[in-house]
């Protein structure tokens, strides 16, 4: 039997720390207003609220008031399947699948429906009792639950996104409520001031003003600019920034982004980066600008974890409470943060989406989005795009063909931002590329001879780790360079980026030094040499890669990018190659085409075409479709997640003190993560086993390398190895 509604109250949650119960009522209602006050669409506020209405319905049962008064272990009375069940009898279908979800994750369609069915065949004896107590404790009736149904999309894409945003808005609103009661003080710090858009108008506006304003590139960036901020009162969809490297990119999208937010009212703005690296320098500079207040950096490195004893300041808390669910003003974040909180069905990483609602993200670098996964990429935001209002910006030098188009289910329009784009890549055109020996196979000997050569300061780039150490071990004896260089992920954080400070340092003072280089260095790496090497690859790598090489435009004529083909070369991956085949192809038949900005653009086109297979992309639509967010979930990965982090202990003097001192403390604490991070390297699982008698697992639970770390290259393995296992 269920108690007796006049004899004893119904609670949601046990006592806080001033021994008060949450009361149900109060917890459902507090949950509804704020859903309603999330909705990005007056059409969607009552869907969103009777979501919050429903969602703890199941904690009406006796056991579930049993269990609070009495104890037990917890989640041994479910409760979401209730309010989903009886969401869906009532036909409130995406409200009775974010229901169930927002404890264990979105389901798959069967299992919603499994889990749902006996509530619709009358097989839970105390469902009508749970259903009239709701009802009366919340002073309700069942035609408060109903709303046209042309406020939920039809079309099958847009609908499971609608599901996903407010499954997001569901699990945000419970947790606020929840937290409310528990940790008030929490609630508190989250309040941000909203994006003040004129005051960074005017303060970038500032910066732009104190910038150089003679030569011939600084009027062509004044110019670009202020074609791009033009359009800015054009409504959200989607546009395209491509401007050639070192016109501004970063802060001409950043102009546009905020007067874009300024004329239709969105709320904050999200930048997406490919690279931790470029991330960081991205915040940075963002944070110098317009104050560390504004801004939020929040990626895979940043753990949300942190230590009781550990003191942070207010802004710091605030700052971690906002990683949470995105509240805030500016957020500097990764592709893969990015799209795998869009695709996940967990609530922890959910909780974030609604928050892209009616805002302006900024994609840099998105010739990076894996080809792979591209189809259920583009899509995905199609339908973020029409159900949360936002506007998306593609930012990169070499803009991929993005659009629809036959045999290309794309963006629908994809307004540039520049009209013209040729006419500026035509006029801040710094290289000339060379073809060594025609492409035809070069051996180490050959390729060597001709850097030597050049007598000059010089930047060379393989494919692979192996290659590029090979490459750096061969040029050794070379007397002629004042200093020589190896840069690959084989080295921690903290190494590549002593040894890119350097670099530039040396660079700077006209050393002529050599560096050997994987592609880790063609994104985000602002080198400016006078010569460079690039060893065949995907188009985008070489068109990336030439943006090393006279950057600033300070050579009397342009730099040399020379492009060779190495006997015998290896490759990351069988996509990667069969698309550096392909851009063979195209640069032999007319190496004049590099020097065209839509050059890449029908190449991405005819790759996708001729070399991707679609079979898995559409396999991730198709379970968008049926409503399988688990499956969705599990499918979507940007990255390879079979590598794992392995701090270097032998790196030098600091990193073996952080462990020491890690070693002794009784839990780790975010800042302890991110200094650690400086310090790991990512390798694969072979790896670890191949290598087990110079690793030990610490007592936090990572992996340690006391193995060998040699000062230029990294972890000293056999460079075989290395190359099969070092990320």
């Amino acid at each position: 039997m269920l108690k007796d509604d006049g004899m004893k109250p119904y609670f949601a949650h046990s006592e806080n720390y001033h021994n008060e119960k949450h009361f149900l009522s109060k917890h459902l209602k507090e949950t509804a207003k704020f859903a309603e006050q999330f909705s990005c669409k007056e059409s969607y506020r009552p869907i969103m609220k009777v979501a919050g209405l429903l969602h703890d319905l199941g904690k009406y049962q006796l056991a579930f008031q049993d269990y609070l008064e009495n104890g037990g272990r917890r989640g041994s009375v479910p409760h979401a399947s209730w309010g989903a069940g009886y969401a869906r009898i009532i036909k409130q279908l995406e409200g009775s699948f974010a229901i169930d979800g927002h404890h264990k994750g979105l389901p798959d369609k069967a299992a919603w429906k499994s889990g749902t069915e006996r509530y619709l065949r009358g097989e839970e004896p105390e469902f009508d009792q749970v259903i009239k107590a709701f009802l009366n404790d919340n002073d309700l009736k069942d035609s408060d639950f109903t709303y046209p149904a042309d406020m939920v999309p039809k079309e099958p894409f847009q609908r499971e996104m609608f599901i996903r945003y407010l499954f997001s808005v569901l699990t945000d609103s419970d947790w606020l409520s929840t937290e409310g009661h528990f940790s008030p003080e929490k609630i508190e710090l989250r309040t941000v001031d909203p994006l003040p858009i004129a005051q960074m108008i005017a303060t970038l506006e500032e910066v732009f003003t104190s910038k150089a304003t003679d030569g011939e590139i600084n009027p062509l960036r004044n110019s670009a600019r202020k074609e791009a901020t033009d359009k800015s009162s054009l409504p959200p969809g989607f546009f395209s920034l491509a401007l050639p490297t070192g016109m501004g990119k970063t802060l001409t999208s950043l102009a546009w982004a905020l007067r874009h937010a300024k004329e239709h009212r969105l709320k904050r703005i999200i930048i997406v980066l490919p690279y931790i690296s470029i991330i960081d320098q991205t915040a940075q500079e963002l944070k110098r600008i317009f104050g560390e207040e504004w801004v939020l950096e929040h990626h895979s490195s940043y753990n949300e974890e942190q230590d009781a004893n550990e003191v942070l300041s207010t802004e710091q808390k605030r700052k971690q409470l906002a990683c949470e669910n995105w509240d805030y003003p500016i957020i500097v974040t990764t592709t893969v943060q990015f799209f795998e909180s869009l695709f996940s069905n967990k609530p922890s990483k959910c909780r974030k989406i609604h928050n892209i609602a009616e805002s302006v993200v900024i994609f840099d670098e998105v010739q990076s989005l894996p080809k792979e996964i591209i189809l259920p990429t583009l899509q995905m935001l199609n339908d973020a795009q029409a159900i949360m209002g936002a506007s998306f910006l593609f930012c990169t030098a070499t803009q991929p063909a993005f659009e629809k188009r036959p045999g290309f289910d794309g963006i629908n329009v994809i307004v540039p931002l520049i009209k013209e784009p040729g006419v500026l890549h035509d006029r801040t055109r710094r290289v000339e590329y060379c073809l060594l020996d025609d492409l035809a196979p070069v051996d180490e000997v050959r390729l060597s001879a001709v850097v030597a050569d050049r007598n000059e300061a010089s930047l060379v780039i393989f494919n692979t780790k192996k290659a590029a150490l090979d490459f750096y071990a061969s040029m050794k004896d070379h007397s002629q360079w004042a200093i020589k260089y190896h840069l690959s992920t084989g080295m921690c954080p903290a190494h590549r980026k002593e040894v890119i400070s350097r670099i530039r340092a040396d660079l700077a003072a006209k050393q002529k030094i050599l560096v050997s280089s994987t592609q880790l260095i063609e994104a985000g790496v602002d080198f400016d040499f006078p010569v460079l090497f690039r060893a065949m690859a995907p188009l985008e790598a070489v068109i990336q890669s030439a943006g090393r090489c006279n950057r600033e435009g300070r050579l009397p004529g342009y730099g040399k990018v020379f492009l060779f083909k190495l006997m015998e070369g290896k490759w990351p991956n069988t996509t990667y190659a069969a698309c550096a085949g392909f851009a063979e192809e195209l640069i032999k038949a007319d190496v004049g085409q590099l020097y065209r900005p839509d050059v890449f653009e029908k190449y991405y086109a005819d790759v996708f075409s001729l070399y991707i297979d679609q079979a898995r992309q559409q396999g991730i639509n198709n379970a968008r479709k049926e409503f399988n967010f688990e499956t969705v979930n599990d499918s979507y990965r940007l990255i390879n997640n079979s590598s794992e982090g392995l701090f270097i202990y032998n790196y030098n003097e600091e990193s073996r003190q952080l462990l020491h001192a890690l070693q002794y403390k009784e839990f780790l604490s975010r800042s302890d993560y991110r200094k650690m991070q400086a310090y790991t390297v990512q390798v694969y699982e072979n790896f670890i086993f191949q290598n087990k008698e110079f690793i030990q697992t610490s007592p936090h639970g990572f992996n340690v390398w006391y193995g060998n770390y040699h000062p230029a290259t990294g972890i000293a393995v056999a460079p075989m190895d290395a190359d099969k296992s070092v990320v």
